[in-house]
């Protein structure tokens, strides 16, 4: 029994079992609470197993059990209450004593700083840190004078929350629509990988988010830190509170470079480089210029990652430019893949593997990156053999690409959207969230199996945007998301294998094969890539132009019968 004290009235502790309960009496402890829900584990005692062990040694007892992602303002004034009223010093428990951690710092936010609860909390054993965006709010919401409302609320102006913007409005003008958004800036990721081949520049792929807000939007330059699903209301981080009809999230994911050591410390210089930030693909293109010899290592994490394709992107951009160059037979290449194939749909891996075999790189699956040392020019791969085993092996490097672990963001991992592994939980095909029926997702943050693109957001926008206006006017949802995504594959300087394909890896080609076989490698698709899909993307998806994504609709009649009706 491991019990940690956070303040002189409360105390919390990993599981209690009824045995414990005479020690904990013992201790000074004069009332119990379990945070912990009945049923998580098998051999976990019931709270009423534990409830009688606890009163029969005259400790009083109360259950709040709570989920860590989906602790509600409500469980946090039932704490209060139970501290307020219970006899103390109070022992609070849950499997280990984080949630019953986060429950006493959510308490205790309106009088004491984040950074010191997290402090406290941290010298306890418990890193609250993923709360801190909430304890702010939570501290600053009593400072808050009014709570604006709005019909549509968009958390998120990147790709897919401004085209949701743009769409909705197209169907529903005046519509009440407010963007919250806290960057002053808004990026074409897309293009990066192009920059990292040295084709585009990088202010080609960048615009002031208040040029690309779509008319009739109201923008509010802040971050979503908490949201009361149960209310209708998300707090903001500059304080204010916003209630909404309906909501639509679209924050993207995080990419979590901190999930390797050495890698943030070294990213941008010691050869160290990836085409996932902006800064670093500009890099990407000075280490692939002036690299003559040496070793080029390329490295993919784990799935779910957005754009799939583009860890060997980078290895194929830099191939290309060394063999034009004369320079490949002296640079030796090697991609390492934690995965088990080179792409998940199988239709594009023997045009990949030509190019594979074109510049003589190395593969080596079920690799992952786990530490980088920069200054050394050392990386750490976690490689897995076939029986499972799991050995480490480092490789020296001149150049390293990485793309770093991705997850969902913190504010929505830790909250009552989440689904499984923190991604949000929509129906894949109406992007409607199973649970809160006036809550949409769409973009990388989403829970669907689809490819994380920006391709992607482009179907699902007019999907979102359809429904939303559906469920506004109390009419049937119809729009329905067939999982398309695209990865056009620079599989050279010039050429690329434009994968087009949706929910299971069915292959949707939105060309002809006598126009573009996206099996097959192709000057037109490149083309599309370099000239067309940035003026499509600025021009057409963020201003509600849905050339060829407008959204597939449940016939009526249908909806009627198979009782979709789903309000």
């Amino acid at each position: 029994m491991k019990i940690h004290s956070l303040d002189p009235t409360l105390s919390v502790s990993p599981q209690l079992l009824p045995g414990d309960m005479v020690a904990v009496a013992a201790a000074g402890f004069r009332s119990i609470i379990c945070n912990r829900p009945d049923g998580e584990a098998a051999d976990q005692p019931s709270a009423a197993t534990v409830g009688a062990a606890a009163r029969s040694t005259g400790l009083q007892f109360e259950a709040l059990p709570v989920v860590a992602g989906d602790i509600t303002d409500a469980d946090v004034a039932r704490f209060r209450q139970l501290l307020g009223t219970l006899p103390g010093p109070v022992l609070a428990f849950c499997r280990t004593g984080t949630r019953a951690a986060m429950l006493w710092a959510l308490d205790q936010a309106g009088q004491r700083s984040p950074e010191a609860l997290i402090e406290t909390a941290g010298a306890a054993g418990y890193d609250l840190k993923p709360l801190y965006a909430r304890l702010v709010a939570a501290r600053s919401r009593g400072s808050a004078s009014t709570v604006s409302a709005c019909e549509v609320l968009i958390v998120g102006g990147g790709a897919a929350g401004l085209a949701t913007a743009a769409s909705l409005l197209k169907r529903r003008p005046g519509t009440n629509v407010v963007v919250v958004d806290p960057s002053d800036t808004h990026y074409y990721q897309p293009g990066w990988t192009m920059i990292g081949g040295g084709i585009f520049r990088p202010e080609q792929t960048y615009r002031a988010m208040e040029s690309v807000v779509p008319r009739g939007v109201t923008w509010i330059r802040a971050a979503a830190v908490q949201f009361d699903v149960g209310e209708s209301e998300v707090d903001l981080s500059d304080g204010r509170r916003m209630r909404y009809d309906v909501l639509v999230v679209a924050t993207g994911l995080k990419l979590d470079w901190d999930a390797i050591p050495g890698l943030r410390e070294s990213l941008g210089q010691h050869g160290v480089t990836s085409n996932y930030d902006l800064k670093t693909a500009t890099y990407t293109w000075k280490l692939v210029s002036e690299l003559k010899q040496g070793t080029a290592l390329f490295t993919q994490p784990p799935m779910p990652i957005k754009c799939a394709g583009a860890p060997q992107k980078a290895m194929y951009l830099s191939g290309s430019h060394w063999l034009e160059a004369g320079r490949l037979n002296d640079i030796h290449i090697e991609f390492h893949n934690a995965g088990a194939v080179l792409f998940g749909v199988k239709e594009y891996v023997p045009a990949l593997m030509e190019y594979v075999a074109r510049y003589h790189a190395d593969l080596h699956f079920g690799s992952r990156l786990i530490a980088v040392d920069g200054p050394g020019h050392q990386a750490t791969f976690a490689v897995s053999s076939a029986d499972g085993s799991i050995s480490e092996v480092t490789r020296g490097f001149d150049m390293l690409h990485v793309c770093p672990p991705q997850r969902p963001v913190d504010v929505i991992s830790t909250s009552p959207l989440a689904g499984d592994g923190g991604w949000i939980d929509v129906d894949p095909a109406t992007l409607r969230h199973r649970r809160y029926a006036n809550v949409f997702a769409l973009g990388d943050i989403a829970g669907t199996s689809n490819a994380k693109t920006a391709a992607a957001a482009r179907k699902q926008a007019p999907v979102v945007a359809e429904n939303v206006s559906a469920l506004l006017g109390d009419r049937p949802l119809r729009a329905q998301y067939d999982g398309y995504g695209s990865c056009p594959l620079t599989v050279e300087r010039g050429k690329i294998v434009l994968a087009e394909f949706g929910y299971g890896g069915k292959l949707m080609p939105t060309f002809p094969g006598w126009l573009i076989d996206g099996t097959r490698p192709s000057r037109l698709a490149w083309y599309l890539k370099e000239e067309i899909l940035p003026e499509l993307y600025w021009k057409c998806m963020l201003r509600g132009r849905e050339w060829l994504c407008e959204p597939a609709l449940i016939d009526e009649k249908v909806t009627a019968m198979t009782g979709l009706d789903n309000r």
